[in-house]
């Protein structure tokens, strides 16, 4: 079983290394869980579309970078559901949402094997945003190609850009790139304060990271075998939870150490971003009823699970 990540020393590689020792332990010479963090195994949506092939078991991507193959990932991209990183997991957690997950991707071929809040959404930039206009002119990569990620850059006067996370260090050091919109495991990780040093906080928006499973290779495994892998999947997911808002912190530390900055927008800035959201996703919403009737399922959650 490969499984890939787009990172190193986050708590997702945390999940992968409690989910090999257990299941190779309660699997003996059943199953062999190989771990490729940093890309190993290939670009984002390289190992994303060898999931969907069954080519590669698992891989461990943003939920805007599988819009492509399941649009109805588009509602875990959307702004201002969730109060924090903490509430997003509350909702992730819950038994209904679950449900509702775990059909994501049914007739493509990939299944949500679990899902959770890794960061607040930041865009890093080589100059200070003070404001919304301080965009305009600016080549942005977004974090993956749905409307949500790209069409409020556009409209705010920022040019969206498509390129992969391994041409995104070179491209801001030569200045072909100005900025580019992640968490922040990717920005220490990646050591990205070398050539930037300024992450501004996208109001209402939290990273939404996906454990991506093949479906194909689940049923493959007989049902005794899928139900244990599911088990140590749940049981490794309870470090996600519990190291969830102490990494983002460790992670911001090492931001600032290395002379990074994070601030948060202006009030006023944060609702005119939150307003210009609105602009996209009201019309998204009127045009897919499943995405609607998505959205009205998650926000239910979101606001019952609200403390």
């Amino acid at each position: 079983m490969k499984v890939a990540s787009p990172v190193m020393g986050d708590a997702s590689n945390e999940w992968m290394r409690q989910f090999k020792l257990a299941m190779e332990k309660r699997s003996p010479g059943q199953i062999r869980v190989e771990l490729y963090p940093s890309n190993q195994l290939g670009s984002i949506p390289a190992t994303v579309e060898g999931v969907a092939l069954g080519t590669i078991e698992m891989t461990i991507p943003a939920a805007g970078f599988l819009t492509g193959i399941e649009p109805r990932f588009n509602v875990l991209d959307v702004p201002g559901l969730f109060d924090d990183v903490e509430h997003a997991q509350r909702v992730f957690a819950d038994s209904s949402v679950r449900r509702l997950l775990a059909d994501f991707g049914r007739t493509k071929g990939i299944e949500p094997l679990f899902v959770y809040a890794a960061s607040p959404l930041l865009l890093l930039t080589r100059k200070p945003v003070a404001s919304l206009d301080d965009l305009r002119g600016l080549k942005i990569r977004a974090a993956g190609g749905p409307a949500l990620q790209v069409e409020p850059l556009r409209r705010l006067g920022a040019t969206p850009v498509s390129m992969t996370l391994g041409e995104t260090m070179a491209a801001i050091q030569n200045k072909a790139l100005d900025g580019m919109v992640s968490g922040i495991a990717v920005f220490t990780g990646f050591k990205y304060y070398d050539v930037a040093r300024y992450l501004t906080v996208l109001p209402g928006s939290v990273l939404v990271v996906v454990g991506l499973v093949s479906r194909r290779f689940m049923t493959s495994l007989g049902a005794d075998l899928e139900r244990t892998l599911r088990e140590e999947s749940r049981r490794a997911e309870e470090s996600l939870h519990r190291l969830g808002a102490d990494d983002i912190r460790r992670l911001e530390d090492e931001w600032r150490e290395h002379g990074g900055q994070i601030k948060h927008l202006p009030a006023t800035e944060a609702d005119r971003y939150l307003s210009v959201i609105r602009s996209v996703l009201d019309p998204m919403l009127r045009a897919d009823s499943a995405l609607s009737a998505d959205y009205t399922a998650l926000r239910t959650a979101a606001q019952r699970l609200r403390q």
